[in-house]
C-alpha cells in the first residue's frame, strides 16, 4: 500500500504541476516568444538592406563593367532579388503572426525550429561558397564563359560568406535569448497544496 501510495503521490504532483506551469507561465512564454520575433525582424531588416545595396551596386556595375566584374555584379543583383523577397516574406509572416493562443510548449518547439532553421542555413551557406570556388576553378575549361563563371564564382562566394555570419549570428543571439529566459524557471513548492510549480526567477 505505502508503494502504491507513493505512485499516487507523485502522479498527482505531476498532473498538478503540469496544470499550474502551462496556466502561470503562458503570458511570460508569449513575451519571451514576442522577443525572439523581434530579434528575426531586426535580422530580416539587416538581410532587406543588404539586398537593397546588392541590388543598386549590383545594376550599376552591370552597366557599368566588363568582364569578370560585369558577371560579378550581375549575380549580386539576382541573388539579392532572391534575397529581397526571402525578408519581405519573413517580415510579413512575423508581422501577422497570431501566437496568443498557442501553448508554451508549441512557443518553445517553434523557438527551436527557428535556431534548427539558422544552422541548416549556415551549413547551406558553406555550400554556396564552395560552389563559387568550383566555378573559379573550372572557370578556365571553359574559354568562352571563363568570365563569366569567375564573375560568378567571386559572387557566390561573397554572399555564401555573409549570409553564413549572419546566420551563425542570429542563431548565436537566439540561442541566448531563449537560454536566458530558461534560466529565469524554477521549480517551486506551492503554497499551501502538495505539488510543485514553474515560476519565474525575477
Amino acid at each position: 500500500m505505502k508503494g502504491r501510495t507513493g505512485i499516487y503521490v507523485i502522479m498527482v504532483m505531476l498532473m498538478i504541476f503540469t496544470t499550474f506551469a502551462a496556466v502561470s507561465g503562458q503570458e511570460n512564454h508569449q513575451t519571451f516568444y514576442e522577443h525572439s520575433l523581434k530579434i528575426n525582424n531586426t535580422g530580416m531588416m539587416v538581410l532587406g538592406s543588404w539586398a537593397l545595396a546588392n541590388i543598386a551596386v549590383g545594376a550599376y556595375g552591370w552597366n557599368r563593367y566588363v568582364g569578370s566584374q560585369q558577371y560579378f555584379h550581375q549575380m549580386n543583383l539576382f541573388w539579392n532579388g532572391v534575397n529581397l523577397a526571402i525578408a519581405g516574406i519573413a517580415l510579413y509572416s512575423n508581422f501577422t503572426a497570431d501566437y496568443s493562443g498557442w501553448a508554451a510548449e508549441e512557443i518553445l518547439e517553434r523557438q527551436m525550429k527557428t535556431q534548427r532553421l539558422f544552422l541548416i542555413n549556415a551549413g547551406l551557406d558553406v555550400a554556396y561558397m564552395g560552389a563559387g570556388i568550383l566555378l573559379k576553378q573550372i572557370a578556365e575549361r571553359y574559354p568562352k564563359n571563363e568570365t563569366r563563371l569567375i564573375g560568378y564564382g567571386n559572387s557566390v562566394i561573397l554572399q555564401g560568406a555573409f549570409l553564413f555570419v549572419f546566420d551563425l549570428v542570429l542563431y548565436g543571439i537566439q540561442r541566448s535569448h531563449r537560454l536566458d529566459f530558461l534560466e529565469t524557471l524554477s521549480f517551486q513548492p506551492m503554497k499551501g497544496a502538495w505539488g510543485l510549480t514553474l515560476a519565474l526567477n525575477l
